[in-house]
């Protein structure tokens, strides 16, 4: 018989639970690397790893391939948290019902911020073109 207030373990990198830019600086870190680190083997500059991580953009794809191999993660992981990541944390890490669902409910305000923030500044260059025009 289980007990209701069981326990059970978030998907960390899940597609549900992480962006891009979540799996991007989980990896990292789990390989023991620093953002000015993995910067420098990349050969870009530490603002445009911010800028992954942040999900305010995205790499090319000769960047995402050395990504993978640098993290030692999957492609297909690293696009959408499917296939072979970073050890998730342990098994001290699992989180009661209450606390997983706050995780995903913070996870979807943060796609509906950046979905705004993508809409106004769409407005924003419109406006532009408007009064330019």
């Amino acid at each position: 018989m289980t007990d209701a207030k069981e326990t059970e373990v978030f998907d960390w990198f899940g597609p549900d639970a992480a962006t891009f830019g979540d799996r991007i600086a989980g990896a990292r870190e789990a390989a023991g690397m620093t953002q000015p680190e993995l910067a420098r083997r990349l050969g870009i500059k530490i603002a445009t790893l911010r800028g992954w991580e942040d999900d305010r953009s995205e790499p090319r794809a000769n960047r995402l391939s050395m990504l993978s191999g640098l993290l030692n993660v999957s492609l297909p992981w690293l696009l959408s948290g499917e296939g072979q990541g970073p050890e998730e944390p342990g098994p001290d890490a699992a989180l009661t019902p209450d606390i997983s669902a706050i995780l995903l409910e913070m996870r979807t305000v943060k796609t509906d911020m950046m979905k705004a923030a993508d809409r106004l500044s769409y407005l924003e260059k419109k406006l532009r073109q408007a009064l330019q025009g």
